[in-house]
């Protein structure tokens, strides 16, 4: 990956819909090797797709959640079982695996405290194999942003 493939991948996050004539022209090319180039990122999986980034709060979302989950077992089964089963939830954006005393962080969209009680209660805490959770509500995002290309 050289500079202008970093600036491809850059200018791509800020504008995914840009025509590839004008990429081509931010970026220092003409219009058939940058379509090229961004073919080679896509195929190389440095691009994954296109996808407009929405307001979760227009959408009536909100509340951003984070909940840490302690698994009673952490073995592969365990994790899978898990992973299976928390991607039947829409209001779970991000599921990770922690290392530390949590095993699980997920990011929760809310439409308000009695919607997430109730996924809390009658979805996640159904849940196989969870030992303990903590919760903490985000107040608003102080930075949210993509990774930058060459950081």
């Amino acid at each position: 990956m050289d500079a202008i493939d970093r600036r491809i991948l850059s200018t791509l996050q800020q504008e995914g819909r840009l025509p590839v004539t004008d990429l081509a022209e931010r970026v220092g090319l003409s219009p058939t090797p940058c379509a090229r180039r961004m073919t080679r990122l896509e195929a190389a999986g440095l691009i994954t797709g296109y996808a407009a980034r929405v307001n979760p709060e227009k959408l009536g979302y909100p509340i951003t959640v984070f909940v840490f989950v302690e698994l009673d077992r952490q073995s592969r089964d365990a994790l899978d079982g898990f992973e299976r089963a928390i991607r039947r939830f829409p209001e779970v954006l991000e599921c990770h695996l922690m290392t530390g005393s949590r095993d699980i962080l997920l990011k929760i969209a809310a439409r308000d405290l009695k919607s997430f009680d109730t996924f809390l209660e009658d979805d996640l805490m159904t849940v196989p194999g969870i030992r303990s959770t903590r919760t903490s509500f985000s107040l608003r995002a102080m930075v949210d942003r993509e990774v930058t290309p060459g950081a």
